[in-house]
């Protein structure tokens, strides 16, 4: 491995009754009972926003195979924990079934997110997939964003694992990002000409009074408020640890790429927000099933292009960090498979509870087992 760049994922998960499939209030339950029981070092569990939903994050890792015993492991300890109180921790972007709206988890700042956001925020239960790789110097991770900025909806449309939306099918491939699309200035971020200019637009969203502080964007990357990092938030809550791993790779690759670029004097590629608004559309709509945009040619393109470019743009900073032959394993297998809306839409087959069901045995499983109509639920696991 050469000079590879740390990395952390942060996974959201949606707590379910086990006997119904609909999100219940149980975060502050299964928090107390999976704390139990130690973590990695660096890892830890959290409350989200709203009481039905709870996040696992690992520690600082260096390479995939640590990332993975600590996504697998965080997945048990909340999955027992769950099971113990009667729930399924599930991993889907947002919820299959229909539910009534949550509560939100006490504290003066969730407080304060629904009384900004109202109604918006109001049963928002989507889950992400949030990688962070390590970049100290805030110049370079600035810069980082901008050569980021054509790539995210290709890890959108990887990633897309949300078709329905309480107890309907969307007809999208990842509704959260239609849900998220809902807050003020989501999607692909601006371009930045330095980390001061960076912080000035943070701040700006602030004084508009449209973000409740300088640790809330929506930006589907940005510099973490708390950490050294530059964060990708565009992925949707994958169905399996595996998954997690792929997108720590490709976002990784894609940082290191960068700073390659940034080290010999290459520009990242001058593409409009219109078109990026546009490609992430297309990410959300159709997955990895259909069209997608490239932002640089301006142009609808397959969606396997996109896959094969973002490869190649990462091919060297994979290869160098030991990454290649893993990343070319899960990518091939989610590619002929499909995503996790692809699944999640083939396990409906079943009915609706059968996807609750499903997503739930699949979120502890290493490699993921594909859903068939013809084979019963028992069989899945």
């Amino acid at each position: 491995m050469t000079n590879a760049l740390t990395i952390g994922v942060e996974e959201e998960f949606l707590l379910v009754e086990a006997g119904t499939g609909t999100s219940a209030p149980g975060a502050a339950r299964v928090l107390a009972r999976a704390r139990e029981r130690p973590l990695a070092p660096g890892a830890a569990l959290h409350a989200e926003l709203l009481a039905t939903q709870v996040e696992a994050a690992t520690g600082v890792c260096s390479d995939l195979a640590g990332l993975r015993d600590q996504l697998e492991d965080a997945r048990a300890a909340l999955g027992d924990a769950a099971r113990a109180e009667g729930l399924w921790a599930v991993s889907t972007g947002t919820p299959v079934l229909p539910n009534a709206a949550p509560p939100f988890t006490p504290g003066e700042r969730p407080a304060r997110i629904g009384d900004l956001y109202a109604g918006v925020v109001a049963g928002y239960e989507v889950s992400g997939c949030h990688v962070h790789v390590g970049v100290a110097d805030r110049e370079a991770a600035v810069a980082v964003l901008g050569h980021l900025r054509p790539w995210l909806p290709t890890l959108l449309a990887l990633s897309a694992n949300s078709p329905f939306d309480r107890g309907r099918d969307s007809g999208y491939a990842s509704w959260r990002m239609m849900e998220q699309a809902h807050f003020p200035g989501s999607g692909v971020p601006p371009s930045f000409a330095s980390a001061a200019d960076y912080d000035r637009a943070v701040e700006r969203l602030v004084d508009c009074g449209v973000i409740a502080d300088a640790a809330m964007t929506f930006w589907l990357a940005r510099l973490s408020p708390h950490l050294p990092t530059v964060e990708v938030r565009a992925a949707d809550a994958v169905v399996t640890a595996d998954e997690a791993v792929l997108q720590a790779a490709l976002t990784r690759g894609l940082v290191r790429a960068a700073l390659d670029d940034l080290a010999a004097g290459r520009e990242g590629p001058r593409v409009d927000d219109q078109v990026c608004a546009a490609a992430v559309w297309t990410a959300a709509r159709y997955g990895i099933a259909g069209p997608a945009v490239d932002p640089v040619a301006e142009r609808r393109v397959p969606a396997g292009v996109m896959l094969a470019a973002l490869l190649d743009r990462v091919r060297p900073a994979l290869d160098a960090a030991g990454d290649l032959a893993a990343v070319e394993r899960l990518l091939a297998r989610v590619s002929a498979e499909g995503s996790g809306a692809d699944r999640q839409r083939r396990a409906a087959a079943l009915g609706p509870h059968a996807v609750v069901e499903w997503l739930a045995r699949q979120a502890c499983t290493r490699t993921y087992r594909v859903p068939h109509a013809h084979q019963r639920i028992q069989e899945w696991e």
